[in-house]
């Protein structure tokens, strides 16, 4: 039998969608090109499920919810570690699809991949610790709690890290006993369908995971599908609003992970080699683009010069071409409309006063990689507070530097804007960290570092970088409902209307 893996490795294979345990035909014959970021070519193509394939989809998850939610937390964690058994051998692979699809290095790929199973191997694992609770109540009453899956639930997936937060979401939810249906980004589309069929090799039961591939209209169907109970989506502040209002009329929970526009304050007394370092990653990993990048450097004006030149130094080093070389540092943006913006978000930075110092020169790339959507890691420094740049999330490999004089500057600085979701602070002082990190606004906070992630650290944002939480107890139990069930223990009975005096 041929992996499923190397299949989707192959240029131009659509094997359909996926639900009820097997690759399905879609109702139309709509597709979606998908692009190698790298070379601007077409690798393959996806169905564009509409409303009745999005229905099937969903009631495949309810089929295989009457099985799934069955099982005890103890079996249920069996099926789930084959299901880590089997991703991680597929590690090596998973990463290759990984990179032809978003442009990601293949060193940084084959480092996330290895930490994927370790989701799934937690929730497992947690899942079966989660107990009820019972107490002894006023009246002759004892009150239990316990916890119920959802039933099946909507997933709506990025296409910066498409395995990753996919995972995330998923063995939540899983591991609570739902069922998932999956609407991955049209730009990353792959990598979702795979771990489906790699769910179902496990031995997950049919239904358990499923995946409708699409558009926005496909997300809007399967949101607002009657049998789906939960929503999670990790994507634009914009989307997450309609999303968010959808659920609403349902009166559904949601989770949402949206948008960022990462601080990152250098104090004075911060090791200044160390700090040059880890932001120069939270800046240019994933070229750029994920939600917590570290977009807006807010720095001690006593140390502004030495960070500014340092920093610049170390972004025009980074190697950037082909993504599946080894000595590759950055790869490309996921698409021509984002290297677009990219390009805008520079030219106006430059109208508006501020000084580039890094990323002055157009990529030098041969063909194929000439025609790819490459852009520099660019830095701007003098970036004032109500510049575009210092406010709009670019999602690119675009940075904006700012001094400030003291504490509470910096704190203005960092909490300016709407959104909250990341924040890094650099500092050798522990207490003025740890006082900045309770004045700055922002739901993951790093002290010298960033980026840093693991299935028990608790993620998510407020503001315009949504709400709920990933990861850790907290994710667990939003996919669950708790239920009370209250016990008479006391002899007789009431009878109210026969002049019983005791009410509640």
């Amino acid at each position: 039998m041929t992996n499923i893996v190397d299949e989707y490795l192959k240029p131009g294979v659509n094997k359909g969608l996926f639900y009820g345990g097997t690759f399905r035909s879609p109702a139309s014959d709509d597709i979606i090109e998908v692009y190698n970021p790298a070379t601007a070519e077409v690798f393959t193509t996806v169905p564009c499920a509409n409303v009745s394939d999005v229905a099937r989809g969903v009631s495949a998850a309810r089929a295989g919810f009457d099985e799934w939610s069955q099982l005890d937390p103890i079996d249920r964690a069996r099926h789930l570690r084959r299901f880590a058994v089997i991703i991680e051998q597929n590690i090596p692979k998973l990463a290759l699809l990984e990179t032809t699809v978003t442009g990601r290095s293949i060193r940084e790929m084959r480092a996330q991949m290895a930490r994927i199973p370790e989701w799934i191997e937690y929730f497992a694992g947690i899942a079966m610790g989660l107990e009820g609770e019972s107490n002894l109540v006023k009246g002759g009453y004892v009150t239990m709690t316990h916890y119920e899956p959802l039933g099946p639930v909507a997933l709506l997936t990025p296409w910066n890290h498409p395995i990753l937060i996919l995972v995330k979401k998923m063995a939540a939810a899983l591991a609570a006993g739902n069922t998932c249906v999956i609407k991955p980004s049209e730009l990353a589309p792959c990598s979702p369908i795979v771990l489906a069929a790699l769910a179902t090799e496990a031995g997950l039961p049919d239904g358990a995971v499923n995946v409708v591939t699409g558009g926005p209209q496909t997300g809007a169907a399967l949101c607002g599908a009657e049998d789906i109970h939960y929503i999670d989506l990790t994507g634009g502040t914009a989307t997450g609003r309609k999303v968010a209002a959808q659920a609403g009329q349902r009166l559904i929970r949601t989770t949402m992970e949206l948008g960022g526009k990462t601080p990152i304050v250098v104090c004075e007394d911060a090791d200044l080699e160390a700090a040059i370092a880890g932001t120069l990653f939270a800046a240019f990993v994933a070229s750029g683009q994920t939600c917590v990048s570290g977009a807006r450097f807010i720095v001690h004006d006593s140390i502004y010069d030495r960070f500014t030149k340092g920093l610049a130094a170390r972004a025009d080093a980074i190697t950037i071409g082909d993504p599946m070389a080894d000595e590759t540092q950055m790869g490309p943006v996921i698409s021509k409309t984002s290297q677009d913006r990219c390009a805008s978000m520079i030219a106006r930075a430059k109208a508006d006063g501020a000084v580039q110092i890094a990323g002055h020169s157009d990529p030098d790339l041969k063909a194929p990689f000439d025609k790819g959507f490459y852009v520099r890691p660019t830095v701007f420094k003098d970036v004032s507070p109500d510049q575009e740049l210092f406010l709009e999330e670019v999602f690119g490999p675009v940075i904006s530097i700012t001094p400030y004089k003291d504490e509470e500057e910096a704190l203005a600085l960092a909490n300016t804007g709407t959104f909250g979701l990341g924040v890094s602070i650099w500092s050798r002082d522990i207490a003025r960290a740890h006082r900045l990190s309770l004045g700055v606004r922002g739901g993951v906070v790093w002290l010298n570092d960033h980026h840093r992630n693991d299935p028990r650290s608790v993620w998510g944002g407020l503001r315009d970088s949504g709400f709920g939480k990933e990861n850790g107890w907290d994710a667990l139990k939003a996919y669950m409902t708790k239920k009370s069930v209250v016990v008479r223990t006391a002899p007789g009975h009431d009878d109210w209307f026969a002049g019983s005096t005791r009410y509640g």
